[in-house]
């Protein structure tokens, strides 16, 4: 089942790209956009989205006023991920104690809005495949916001790895950095920066192979 997903930005222009960005995913269906706060919370009432991405700045009152009535309604929970170029320590303080689920700071690229996105779904699949009563481990999982996975080197993404790995594992053949990069809805050159730590983990190999006027080229498979 998809994450139904209001988004909520007083620019239009950019409401419309954040709604492209997730509509590219098919994990996500936007149910709705907003541009006020009031607007917002009709919205919520009326459409029961699972995830709001939500702007601080609006211009009828402070996307945190908005999180704050969206935390002490009744009815179905409802995910928030602060979308916003708001980046003042208090704001984002006062949005943590408020109970926002994550925090991206515009400008942000759009592999950097999609990463984050499959953070959150890693996060939404380890609640939901948790029982009623949590050890230590998985509390830790859960307050800490990230899937149980080893550690990974600065600026790779677990979720973005566990893509490439699916792509690799889903083809007979070696594939390219650029054909795993298609695949997995990254550049050739982040696909490439994840299939080397592959290769450095041992989990994955590399594979002579002949590129363009017979020029030599590397392939990728797992071991």
């Amino acid at each position: 089942m998809s994450v139904r997903t209001l988004v909520v930005d007083d620019d239009f222009a950019v409401a419309a790209i954040h709604r492209g960005f997730l509509e590219a995913m098919p994990e996500f269906e936007v149910v709705g956009e907003a541009h006020r706060g009031g607007e917002a919370l009709r919205a919520v009432e009326s459409l029961r989205p699972d995830l709001v991405l939500l702007d601080i700045h609006l211009p009828d009152m402070s996307g945190l006023e908005v999180l704050s009535r969206l935390r002490a309604r009744g009815g179905p929970p409802v995910d928030v991920i602060a979308v916003t170029a708001a980046r003042e320590r208090e704001t984002v303080r006062q949005a943590m104690s408020r109970g926002v689920d994550n925090y991206l700071v515009k400008p942000f690229t759009r592999t950097a809005f999609l990463d984050r996105m499959r953070e959150y779904l890693a996060q939404r699949i380890e609640v939901q495949r948790l029982g009623q009563v949590l050890d230590q481990d998985e509390v830790d999982s859960l307050m800490h916001h990230r899937p149980r996975t080893p550690a990974m080197p600065k600026g790779l993404s677990a979720v973005t790895l566990r893509l490439v790995t699916d792509a690799l594992r889903d083809s007979q053949n070696d594939l390219s950095a650029q054909e795993v990069g298609d695949r997995a809805g990254l550049s050739r050159v982040s696909a490439r920066r994840y299939l080397e730590h592959l290769v450095t983990i041992g989990k994955a190999e590399v594979q002579p192979r002949y590129g363009m006027a017979n020029r030599p080229a590397h392939g990728y498979r797992l071991t």
